[in-house]
């Protein structure tokens, strides 16, 4: 049996598994429900959000066998074919390569055919914004009034090169970026139905560095599977990651504080033997930091969600630093971030931020 990939095996099948999209799936399930059915759908929105799955799942409601539903039965013939994606009346085209207005002409001229076995002709339109002004033009008019028989539904990445025009005439959705909860928590679901065993860290730097996609979040989990023969080991998370350990992040964000710059660089050059990325150095600190600040301000809320490890070490420095300092210093890594690539190196930019930190406070 050949092998399917964590993306494809767990991509939502129903609108009730769609994740962190819940007014969308409600606007479009209830006006399913209703019998509004628009003739076009706009769907927008960052990579790995669930823009083509939810265009997927919209059309095997508009073509179930059973009726138009927001439920499709996914049994019948039909609803098979497209889960598959073998329907002749669900054409998923991919502007990124067919830009030309050849390409969209051989599209219009074929849509006022009828659909061979569905009750609509279906075009799925991936990644619209590519498609050249003379195809925009193309598409406006048939877009306002196609056929009865045709639905669009259209996906972008970037809805600002979407011409006013279209945008007008569809009912525009903007798909919300997955929060880092959302994703530890599916992602912890789906381990547990794999029998693969991981901790709480490991997971939630993969559902940070995801940045709010579960198709990227669900490819990093599949690497640190790999990597770890079959398991997900916290040190692997590190190295794949390039994230500085967190005994490394709370030593730099002491010595910082304390202003000791000697302690400062020889950690630093420890640091550099292990092959981080510096960006992530700062980061990290900045991190510590935002605890030391929460910690002298609200302690108990801080206590709820801080790890136990560093849990007494953050209150005692919290008690003993000025907090006018800890905001200056998070203020000082926070620009220094941003100048990284101005500096010679991304190292030399590390070293003169923190330094710059200690000299500051």
């Amino acid at each position: 049996m050949s092998y399917q990939i964590l993306a494809r095996k767990w991509r939502p099948q129903s609108f009730k598994d769609v994740i962190g999209q819940k007014n969308i799936v409600t606007a479009i399930s209830n006006g399913l429900s209703l019998g509004r059915i628009h003739h076009a759908w706009l769907l927008s929105g960052t990579r790995g959000i669930g823009k083509t799955t939810i265009a997927r799942l919209l059309a095997k409601s508009l073509n179930c066998q059973n009726g138009i539903t927001s439920n499709p039965c996914r049994k019948c013939v039909i609803c098979q074919e497209i889960e598959k994606g073998l329907s002749l009346d669900v054409l998923e085209i991919d502007a990124a390569s067919r830009t030309k207005i050849e390409d969209m002409r051989e599209i219009l001229d074929n849509i006022y055919y009828a659909p061979t076995k569905s009750r609509f002709k279906i075009y799925l339109i991936d990644e619209v914004h590519m498609l050249s002004r003379h195809s925009f033009n193309a598409l406006l008019k048939t877009l306002e009034e196609p056929p009865t028989h045709v639905k669009f539904i259209l996906a972008t990445t970037d809805i600002d090169r979407i011409p006013r025009t279209i945008i007008s005439r569809c009912m525009y959705f903007k798909l919300q970026i997955i929060p880092d909860e959302k994703i530890f928590s599916f992602l912890k679901y789906i381990l547990i139905k794999e029998s693969i065993n991981t901790d709480e860290y490991s997971l939630k730097k993969i559902s940070h560095y995801a940045k709010g996609s579960i198709r990227d979040a669900l490819n990093l989990l599949e690497h640190a599977i790999n990597l770890g023969n079959g398991h997900i080991y916290k040190k692997n998370i590190i190295e794949m990651l390039g994230i500085l350990p967190e005994k490394y992040s709370f030593l730099l964000t002491d010595s910082v504080l304390k202003k000791d710059s000697k302690k400062t660089m020889l950690l630093l050059h420890k640091i550099s033997s292990i092959g981080v990325e510096w960006d992530e150095v700062l980061t990290e600190i900045l991190r510590f930091l935002y605890h030391v600040s929460i910690s002298q301000t609200f302690p108990l809320v801080w206590e709820k969600f801080f790890t136990e490890t560093y849990k007494h070490k953050i209150q005692k420095i919290a008690l003993n630093i000025n907090k006018k300092n800890v905001q200056l210093c998070y203020q000082v890594l926070l620009n220094g971030r941003k100048e990284l690539k101005f500096a010679p190196s991304q190292k030399i930019g590390v070293e003169m931020t923190l330094l710059r930190a200690i000299n500051t406070i």
